[in-house]
């Protein structure tokens, strides 16, 4: 049993894809920062400084402060606001996910070897070959 499970972890398929959830651990991090550090604030340059993280209600009818006094109150809150800027956030790094794939995939194509191309399949016959081929088997 211990064998098979060396063959299975020696396999490239489960190793690629360990390499992939490492690189991808390590990519969020990236990612997550480039959205909160350079994106985000831009973002609030041009909506006025508007934080959606704070926009709340509370499902008992109490007022607080903020979100964090009426957590902290144990209030049951509807945190509209956090959600918001969860789906902003995703779809910001779906965006930058998006545009490096499709500059590694545009690499990629550039750096296929010319040995590699195939070249394209013969045409058919020429509409003047066919006519030839007719004249001569009707001189027969």
């Amino acid at each position: 049993m211990i064998n098979e499970f060396k063959d299975f972890i020696a396999k490239g398929n489960v190793m690629d894809m360990a390499v992939g959830i490492i690189i991808g651990a390590a990519f969020t991090a990236i990612v997550t920062s480039l959205v909160g550090d350079i994106i985000n604030p831009f973002i609030a340059l041009f909506t006025g400084g508007i934080d959606f993280s704070g926009w709340f209600y509370t499902l008992d009818g109490s007022e607080y402060a903020s979100l964090a006094a009426a957590v902290e109150a144990g209030a049951p809150v509807f945190a509209i606001g956090k959600f918001i800027m969860a789906v902003i956030n995703f779809l910001i790094v779906a965006f930058v996910v998006f545009m490096l794939v499709k500059m590694v995939n545009r690499i990629k194509a550039s750096a296929v070897p010319a040995e590699e191309v195939t070249p394209e399949a013969p045409a058919g016959p020429s509409e003047l070959d066919v006519l030839l081929e007719i004249r001569d088997a009707l001189k027969k």
